[in-house]
């Protein structure tokens, strides 16, 4: 099956796209949801970050606490690529695995990190979800309510703008409304679907 990888900065609105995608009947398969499941009480990449990070990360409940692992991994730079090493490897397997229950001309990836995690080189085509960067940090500061200073700490640790519009095959500028995305997102279906034929 054909695979669009969509990607984009915090706040740029890559919900909103795929959402528009999803309406159009194309399947979103949402790395961020994935990796969710993954770590959820029972599941083995669950008990492999309790073995690795100690009972610590756990909550009461048995869940992950994911504040107290994020604290731990900004401060153990190694924490990180051991953590990855843990959940990468499972997210993808469950994406792919998803993909086959579909039987559509293309699909969509939502990988906010797919150029850090290399998953671009597993995609057929990079759409890119773009607005201006002072836009960006006025919808992350409300919808999360993070300080300014906050937001853009977490921008910084994503994957350069500049580098990241460079890598995309398609661009959508999302600094309209809903009404404005609509039409693109349909203008594009249209394109994926010519190309997957």
């Amino acid at each position: 099956m054909f695979i669009v990888g969509l990607t984009g900065g915090i706040g740029c609105g890559k919900s909103a796209v795929t959402d528009c995608f999803a309406a159009l009947g194309v399947p979103v398969i949402d790395a961020d949801v994935v990796a969710r499941e993954v770590v959820e009480p029972g599941q083995p990449a669950l008990r492999e970050i309790v073995e690795q990070f100690g009972p610590e990360v756990l909550r009461a409940d048995g869940s992950l606490d994911r504040v107290l692992l994020r604290e731990h991994i900004f401060t153990h730079p190694d924490a990180k690529t051991q953590l990855e090493g843990i959940l990468h490897p499972r997210i993808r397997a469950e994406m792919r695995r998803r993909l086959g229950a579909f039987n559509t001309p293309y699909a969509i990836f939502s990988i906010p990190l797919l150029f850090e995690t290399g998953q671009d080189r597993s995609v057929d085509r990079i759409l890119v979800v773009d607005c201006p960067p002072e836009l960006q940090i006025s919808r992350v500061t409300r919808r999360d309510h993070t300080s300014e200073a906050q937001t853009k700490s977490i921008i910084a640790a994503q994957i350069e703008r500049t580098s990241r519009l460079a890598r995309a095959d398609d661009i959508i500028d999302n600094s309209g409304s809903l009404n404005d995305l609509r039409p693109i997102v349909e203008q594009l279906h249209q394109k994926y679907l010519k190309l997957a034929s």
